[in-house]
């Protein structure tokens, strides 16, 4: 007999159904044993009785998590014993016939949603059986769900869908490479994509006009809350004929808004979604990815505090650094402890301490207070738009240092005094990156992203930074759109002329040699009339566990590794053995 599915039953009341799947829990009532089954689609009870007694002989001996056949009629249940807690707690299945599919030994982990939920170390473990909770079957199918709005929206925007390449070459994205000893080449190697960079903008010197695919990507990166260790996807797409990143924006931003109202079902902050330099970003809200949700701004009080005989913000300022504060509502009201915890945030990010002023039936109330001139508290006051209750805090030290340290304790207020509200979404376009950056490690000037990015002004510009001051002046038309404090998307007008390439690199120090011997094969395909080009590349995976309410992306993906980057269900990496290192020309020696 054809299965039948438990989301189906409804509609075959009175008649005989067959439906397989896993036991849910079972109750023996000595005369009658309850079973309740479970399919994908939900779940259903069994009721079977000493009237069929192979089906009840075999019942008795069922337990969690067996695979069934079930066979039985669809019958409504008694008034005073529905259910109506599930969408099947009005019917049940008398059973009939039962066939045992296979047995279970005894779970290490939980497959119900229940408020008994394992551990994540042993969820990843038998991820395989982590799959089995409701809440995880329907994280895969909105999943499913996500791809299609994502393709369909691409398609009917005349985008052609195109795989590239999974062996490459090395490529400066940033991150570390997984590289792959190659057997026929020995001593070469293969890099796994950390993006398909170069190869989409070779589709565009192929006469592609749209580009996209969701790719998967891999970067030797530490793992986050928000980043996956080793592969993940991206929704990756590139334009052909394009030669500012506002054209790129405004064709992608309608996608993200679809997900946000339609997929998701939550509230736009704001339609219209701001375009935010990033310096200003980093200015106003300390960072280049800021969560718009709520206000909580930067505010620089250095020309307030100019003159003031205030050791700490004197001297500051007398070595050209800055002082600046943040306004945070009803903050008055924090303990002592609390706020030594927030002080303890600010050290972390390499703030000395955490000075403030909580202002309580107009007055202003502070460790500082007493270093401060009357005036001086006016202005503070009148320039913060502090009111009773407020507490304004400060930080001071080198612009960036600053921006830093308040940007980290802007996004803890706002978790403390529940100001991120998951039903809405705020979207912002951070643009106009460094185009370079100082490299404090290596004491010198290096790209802030990567070299494809056109700088505005092109080959005039890197021209004339003949100083590193200059240098770090040039920006980029590069662009990030970022979703409540999260960066999910990155892209660029591309750097399409061979010799804004070669200069770009000179600018560094590089020879053509080097450029040559590094992008040889763009560089090749760059002067047989290369488009110009501009694209992005939004994370799917970050997209997708902001739009589902989760804070750890591991929850939204079927087989992620743990936060270590191993995978404990199938104990990889693994050690391999010494025949296939010698068949690689490979020898493992200890450092």
């Amino acid at each position: 007999m054809t299965r039948t599915l438990v989301r189906d039953l409804a509609e075959k009341l009175g008649e005989t159904v067959t439906i397989s799947g896993w036991v849910n829990s079972r109750r023996d009532h000595g005369g009658l044993i309850f079973i309740d089954i479970r399919d994908h689609t939900g779940v259903i009870q069994l009721v079977a009785s000493p009237e069929s007694a192979e089906a009840f002989s075999l019942a008795e001996s069922v337990r969690d998590e067996f695979v069934l056949r079930v066979t039985g009629i669809l019958r409504e249940r008694d008034d005073h014993l529905k259910n109506p807690n599930i969408p099947t707690g009005g019917i049940e299945i008398v059973v009939s016939g039962l066939e045992l599919l296979n047995k279970s030994e005894p779970l290490p982990v939980a497959t119900r949603d229940d408020g008994q939920q394992s551990g994540e170390e042993l969820r990843l473990k038998y991820r395989y059986l982590d799959l089995r909770r409701p809440s995880m079957q329907s994280t895969l199918k909105k999943r499913s769900e996500y791809y299609k709005v994502l393709r369909q929206y691409m398609d009917e925007r005349e985008f052609t869908e195109i795989t590239t390449p999974i062996l490459a070459n090395s490529s400066p994205e940033g991150a570390r490479d997984f590289l792959v000893p190659s057997r026929v080449h020995p001593g070469k190697f293969y890099a796994l994509p950390q993006a398909p960079q170069q190869f989409k903008q070779l589709l565009m010197v192929g006469g592609v006009s749209r580009y996209y695919q969701i790719a998967t990507c891999f970067r030797d990166e530490d793992p986050r809350a928000d980043r996956l260790y080793g592969d993940f996807y991206q929704l990756d797409a590139e334009m052909a004929f394009v030669e500012d990143g506002e054209e790129v924006r405004r064709t992608m931003e309608p996608l993200i808004k679809q997900l946000v109202t339609e997929f998701a079902g939550k509230t736009l902050v704001s339609d219209e979604i701001p375009r935010i330099p990033y310096q200003e970003a980093m200015d106003r809200f300390g960072s280049d990815k800021p969560d718009l949700r709520f206000d909580l701004e930067l505010v620089d009080l250095s020309s307030e505090l100019q003159a003031t005989e205030f050791g700490v913000f004197k001297n500051t300022l007398a070595s050209g650094g800055v002082v600046k504060a943040i306004r945070v509502p009803g903050a008055a009201s924090l303990s002592r402890s609390q706020i030594d915890k927030f002080t303890d945030i600010a050290k972390q990010e390499g703030a000395g301490g955490l000075a403030y002023i909580s202002y309580e039936n107009g007055e202003a109330k502070s460790p500082i207070a007493k270093f401060l001139t009357a005036e001086e508290l006016v202005s503070i006051r009148q320039r913060m738009g502090a009111s009773d209750g407020d507490t304004v805090f400060f930080g001071t030290d080198k612009r960036e240092v600053v921006n830093k340290v308040l940007g980290r304790l802007r996004s803890e207020f706002a978790e403390h005094f529940s100001l991120k509200d998951p039903n809405k979404v705020a979207l912002a376009w951070v643009v106009d990156f460094p185009f370079y950056e100082w490299d404090e490690s290596a004491k010198k000037v290096d790209f802030g992203h990567n070299p494809f990015s056109m700088p505005r002004g092109g080959a005039e510009a890197l021209a004339a930074a003949d100083t590193d001051e200059k240098k770090l002046a040039i920006v980029a038309d590069q662009y990030d759109m970022v979703m409540n404090g999260y960066e999910i998307c990155s892209g660029a007008v591309r750097n399409h002329n061979p010799e804004v390439m070669y200069e770009a690199f000179g600018v560094l120090g590089y020879d053509r040699a080097y450029v040559e011997g590094k992008f040889g094969a763009m560089l090749t395909a760059f002067k047989f009339g290369a488009p110009p080009h501009a694209g992005c590349a939004f994370g799917v995976d970050r997209i997708f566990m902001v739009l589902t309410n989760e804070d750890n992306i591991r929850e939204v993906v079927a087989f992620p590794k743990n936060g270590s980057g191993v995978d404990t269900m199938m104990n990889s990496p693994s050690v391999v053995e010494q025949p296939q290192l010698r068949e690689l020309s490979l020898k493992i020696e200890e450092v």
